[in-house]
């Protein structure tokens, strides 16, 4: 069941926000979906008009945009990402992580990153910004 905000007076109604839970297993949910290769199921758990922030991209919005990044423009061929730390509040999360894995080219990659999320009503994600550990500047 879903938590509620705490409610001041003269606040506005409360806001219904997910438990932990919830949105840690739909976060894990993902990277098993993408770990997998499975589309499909990680597009489910995004909003339509989801946006998704990732270095050297433009912004992925909506399922067309993020299947096509998936399908095709993801640099990575396979992996596998685990999750060393989770952190999350009301409808928003962060996740620390490892990714290991190949990409297209063949190089091998193994490196650090991270994630944030918010959440819909729905439970879907409204948006993702993820960001790696990699020396750039």
């Amino acid at each position: 069941m879903p938590a509620q905000t705490p409610t001041q007076p003269g606040a506005p109604a409360t806001r219904t926000v997910p438990a932990e839970a919830t949105v840690l297993s739909r976060i894990r949910a993902y990277y098993t979906s993408v770990d997998a290769g499975d589309v499909e199921s990680l597009l489910a758990l995004f909003a339509p008009d989801a946006r998704y922030h990732r270095p050297g991209y433009e912004p992925l919005v909506g399922h067309t945009a993020l299947r096509r990044f998936y399908q095709g423009e993801r640099i990575i061929a396979e992996g596998t990402h685990t999750l060393t730390e989770t952190v999350v509040d009301g409808d928003r999360a962060a996740v620390h992580g490892e990714f290991h894995g190949l990409l297209r080219t063949g190089e091998r990659v193994d490196l650090r990153f991270a994630d944030f999320f918010t959440l819909t009503s729905k439970l879907t994600f409204a948006t993702r910004d993820t960001f790696f550990f990699t020396p750039l500047v």
